[in-house]
């Protein structure tokens, strides 16, 4: 696995859930209350951890064989609860703060690409005070125009006018599911797995993250 060296970059991407925050224990009580409305009582924690990092709707059709109309029913029950509760049960994950303050006392331009809808992701970031590293946070819109983190991140690129950093290979993203590493491939960036999160090392090596770390402080060095 290469070594990082972030001097060929110019733009960090950054995911939220599992990168940014250990947004786990939400998720997965939301999960839980979702699939009690319709009579499914999981008791299986590493279960539920699959839905951390892809949308709601692949996550309740391809890990339950839920329909969509179904699944949209689950989504609804999802986010009665997230947006009370869920959403704040969640954590920075350790030297996080740091990391973020460092790369952009160097001059990184940072930008937010998640797949949490951006009504939950901008109230996320305003409670554990992560706004101010970012130039700009896109995630998902319940209109359904972007559903994928390939299409976030194309969002934010079109959005903000990266093309030519991106044809330059002047981007980064950085997460911990093989969702980040195929959205960026997707767009023709590198990514930069983290073991810190959800995902695991097997998962990383498979999909072929450009670079694997341990810790924020890596992307320091």
């Amino acid at each position: 696995m290469n070594t990082i060296n972030l001097s060929q970059y110019s733009c960090l991407f950054w995911d939220l859930d599992g990168t940014l925050t250990e947004s786990g224990p939400g998720i997965t009580n939301c999960v839980k209350y979702a699939l009690e409305s319709f009579g499914i009582h999981e008791t299986d924690e590493n279960k539920l951890k699959l839905f951390i990092g892809p949308t709601l709707l692949y996550s309740f059709t391809e890990f339950y064989g839920f329909d969509e109309a179904k699944a949209r029913q689950a989504i609804a029950k999802y986010r009665e609860r997230f947006s009370t509760i869920g959403l704040f049960e969640n954590s920075v994950y350790e030297g996080i703060h740091e990391t973020l303050k460092e790369l952009k006392n160097r001059g990184f331009r940072m930008f937010v690409a998640t797949g949490k809808p951006e009504i939950f992701m901008g109230r996320i970031l305003d409670k554990f005070e992560l706004t101010q590293y970012f130039e700009f946070a896109a995630g998902t819109d319940l209109e359904e125009t972007r559903t994928h983190k390939d299409q976030v991140i194309r969002f934010v690129i079109d959005k903000i006018g990266l093309e030519e950093e991106r044809k330059a290979g002047k981007i980064l993203m950085i997460g911990d599911r093989k969702h980040d590493i195929e959205g960026a491939r997707k767009n023709g960036m590198d990514c930069a797995g983290v073991l810190w999160g959800y995902g695991t090392k097997e998962e990383l090596t498979e999909h072929k993250a450009k670079y694997i770390i341990n810790t924020p402080s890596e992307l320091l060095a």
